[in-house]
């Protein structure tokens, strides 16, 4: 097939040997909340607005690792399995607490699933997550393993003043991936598009990231995300209205919305997922806590489009089918609007303080 000018190959569509699922989903959002408008009020004297509500901010006491733990452990609440047949744990992540040290390993053991297994961390921008999910349905559709646990989780930066701190969020989710006959949603099909695009990046040493302004929306967020959705939908024979849910990577609320709307999607299909003005942009966690929600209401039979976005750049797209074991797993671990209810509003001087915004 042809997609804007591209040959497009049947072969280009990743499907497993063997079907694979979520036999357990987990969240992750910090407690503390930084209103947009307090943002404001400190760089723009509140001349310029804000593109989103409020942010969560990960405490004095949290980070990549320690989030990823709890969303982990509620997972597996969720897929009530022994953390010993987990055959790999990987963490996708732009903020990982070590430059050399891995955060995976301090997860498994921290969930009881160490030492005989596999576990990494993953980069990729914003879609270090579903890039870990791409590997464990490998690992578990080949029969490699019986389950793999891919968590995306961020403790995002953005630097004072810019554009980025108004967005840059804490917070993530967790999937353990297993056999389709145990699973609440079953993966369908999955498709990624990847290009060289330099619209963010950070070097070694520097604290905070860069971002090409403008240039991160057309040749960069919508060319991936869109195209991703197409190229899926395309090869799956579907169109939106074969889907009753809809999740897309969420840097801030616009563009996730103008992207679902473009491919076909109406507001009820992406409403549920659409997390960003609560809880502001949680990088490698984004789509991921986006779909936790979906999970928390979905019914069996339910269709979701899943779309990440990792600047860089690229996105990964999922098809997932419902199943009658959501009915099951949903109410064994708090659901992603618990985690959103629980709130406690906080300074931008209390901000700084949390988020070691104060350099000597």
């Amino acid at each position: 097939m042809t997609l804007n000018g591209m040959q497009i190959e049947r072969s280009n569509l990743m499907r497993p040997d063997r079907q694979v699922g979520i036999v357990g989903y987990g969240a992750y959002i910090p407690r503390y909340r930084l209103p947009g408008k307090e943002i404001a009020r400190i760089w723009t004297k509140n001349l310029g607005g804000s593109p989103i509500k409020e942010k969560a901010v990960a405490g004095l006491d949290e980070d990549v690792t320690t989030m990823s733990v709890e969303a982990a452990r509620n997972a597996l609440r969720r897929s009530g399995i022994d953390p010993k047949d987990i055959r790999a744990v990987w963490v996708g992540s732009e903020s990982h607490p070590y430059a050399v040290k891995p955060t995976s390993t301090i997860v498994a053991e921290s969930i009881g699933a160490s030492p005989n297994i596999q576990a990494a961390d993953w980069e990729f921008a914003c879609k270090a997550g579903t890039e870990a999910v791409q590997a464990s349905i490998g690992i578990i559709g080949s029969g490699m393993g019986s389950y793999a646990l891919s968590i995306g989780m961020d403790t995002a930066q953005g630097r004072p003043g810019d554009a980025l701190e108004y967005t840059a969020a804490s917070g993530g989710a967790a999937f353990l991936l297993g056999p389709a006959n145990e699973a609440c949603a079953v993966y369908q099909g999955s498709y990624s598009f990847v290009t060289d695009t330099p619209d963010f990046w950070r070097r070694p040493g520097e604290n905070y990231p860069t971002h090409a302004d403008r240039f991160t929306g057309e040749p960069a967020y919508f060319n991936h995300v869109v195209t991703a959705a197409e190229t899926l939908m395309d090869m799956m024979g579907t169109t939106a209205k074969d889907y009753t849910h809809c999740v897309f990577h969420q840097p801030n609320v616009k563009f996730p919305s103008r992207a679902a709307e473009t491919v076909g999607f109406v507001d009820a299909q992406y409403k549920t997922g659409l997390l960003a003005n609560e809880i502001g942009n949680v990088y490698s966690g984004s789509c991921m806590l986006g779909l936790t929600a979906i999970l928390d209401i979905a019914e069996p039979g339910d269709r979701i489009l899943m779309v990440s976005y990792g600047s860089g750049a690229g996105s990964d797209a999922f098809d997932l089918v419902v199943t009658e074991q959501i009915n099951l797993v949903r109410d064994r671990a708090p659901r992603t609007r618990d985690y959103l209810a629980r709130r406690t509003e906080i300074d931008y001087a209390t901000y700084c303080r949390y988020r070691g915004k104060l350099k000597d």
